[in-house]
């Protein structure tokens, strides 16, 4: 059997990055390893027991400033599934969120999505779709 466990993103501001996630997008922290010794803290989110689902990993590198990370452009995005997508945005918005895409339609199909970024510029799709 085969699960994925989690997906990592180097974050600037580890505090401002867990933010949020935990205000913003609702997710809570299952736990913080630091490692002061080796320079870095990580921190996993999740929205549900890190056991059961993927999860996201923030991590912090001590003394890396700004313009050390090169962000490349291979990466998409994250995707969120969300029951009631207008809903979800209102809250987000109201929380201090801000959208590059409002919910809509997707091009040629039937899901609506969305889009923000996070504080790094990484980019958040919200999908609507049933939630069990």
């Amino acid at each position: 059997m085969k699960r994925l466990l989690h997906t990592m993103l180097r974050v600037k501001d580890l505090q401002r990055s867990i933010d949020f996630y935990t205000y913003i997008l609702g997710m809570k922290v299952l736990r913080t390893f630091d490692q002061p010794e080796e320079k870095y803290t990580l921190t996993f989110l999740g929205f549900g027991e890190e056991s059961k689902s993927a999860v996201l990993e923030l991590t912090y590198n001590y003394d890396v400033y700004e313009y050390d990370y090169d962000y490349g452009n291979a990466y998409g995005h994250i995707a969120i599934g969300v029951s009631d997508i207008n809903q979800v945005a209102i809250d987000i918005k109201k929380q201090g969120g801000q959208f590059s895409l409002l919910p809509t339609k997707l091009n040629g199909g039937e899901e609506i999505i969305a889009f923000l970024a996070d504080p790094d510029g990484y980019q958040i799709e919200l999908i609507e779709r049933p939630i069990s």
